[in-house]
């Protein structure tokens, strides 16, 4: 290592890359030695002609050999991007996804249809609200997050049956300043979690719930079921039963006018469509996710 420079180190991580699964070794190298360094890409490339420190080079190096044996990048890096958001991730949740970016700008124009709202939190408002809504099966808190900072009135109830995922929400939720102040976390699975004073009085319920099936699980790539958390990800049989759970009890816990947004699989739009018409739900819409395809059901309750 005697001479090696930032910029060599990038380039010698790159070259340790290829092979692991990575389509954008230079990329990821760029990553890696940011993180293990602590400095942004305009900081390395500053210093690029300077020696690193041993502990980065080492740091890197570790972070390789578990890149190399097929460890999902985001969870190598310990961080990932959602919305303007960095959370932190690791085993015990999902990797943030644009799927679910989508979800959340879905929930948040929901939201203000129904008449909250869109505003950064107030740091003279405390932690005021008027309204409740819930992220039901919140993982690493990125939805909950999401409403926090731009419905600047909602109590935001976080819930999953995890303890592991919500201790990295709870992280998350520590690290996000003032929105944070109005989520409100709680263990259970689904509605079980939520509080009785909430039934019939949240404006907003959205959800990301596990919705492959144990069948379509078996043919998942191994960088996602060789890693990811399976209760987040396989939700039985059929792959309905959470979204069919959450549907027909939703209008138990909505307010009159509220609303549910939840997000499925694109074959699974159908099915859920008529069942959300069977549970008394209207203006039932479907959303596309970024490759066009149906991804999400919003439906309003009328009490």
């Amino acid at each position: 290592m005697t001479g090696l420079t930032w910029a060599e180190l990038v380039r010698t991580t790159a070259a340790g890359l290829i092979g692991g699964g990575g389509v954008q070794v230079e990329v990821e190298a760029r990553w890696l030695v940011e993180r293990a360094s602590g400095l942004d890409a305009a900081e390395v490339a500053g210093v690029a002609d300077q020696p690193p420190t041993r502990r980065a080079v080492a740091e890197v190096a570790a972070m390789v050999q578990r890149r190399v044996a097929g460890e999902p990048l985001q969870y190598v890096l310990g961080v990932w991007a959602f919305r303007e958001l960095d959370l932190l991730v690791d085993r015990r949740v999902l990797i943030p996804r644009p799927e679910t970016e989508v979800v959340a700008e879905i929930a948040i124009e929901t939201a203000v249809r129904l008449g909250a709202r869109r505003a950064h939190p107030d740091p003279w408002a405390g932690g005021a609200t008027r309204y409740a809504v819930a992220d039901l099966g919140t993982g690493s808190g990125a939805l909950a997050l999401a409403l926090a900072g731009e419905l600047a009135d909602a109590e935001v109830w976080a819930t999953d049956a995890s303890d592991g995922a919500l201790a990295v929400a709870r992280a998350n939720f520590a690290g996000a300043g003032l929105p944070a102040t109005r989520i409100r976390v709680a263990s259970g699975s689904w509605f079980e979690a939520l509080p009785e004073a909430l039934r019939g009085a949240l404006r907003l319920i959205v959800t990301n719930p596990p919705y492959v099936s144990e069948a379509e699980y078996a043919e998942l790539p191994d960088v996602v079921a060789g890693w990811e958390p399976r209760r987040a990800l396989v939700s039985g049989p059929t792959g309905r039963e959470a979204i069919d759970h959450i549907v027909s009890h939703a209008p138990e816990w909505l307010e009159p006018g509220g609303a549910l947004v939840c997000e499925m699989a694109p074959h699974q739009i159908e099915a859920s469509t008529e069942l959300a018409e069977r549970s008394g739900f209207i203006d039932i819409e479907t959303m596309r996710d970024l490759a066009g395809r149906e991804r999400v059901i919003v439906a309003r309750w009328t009490g």
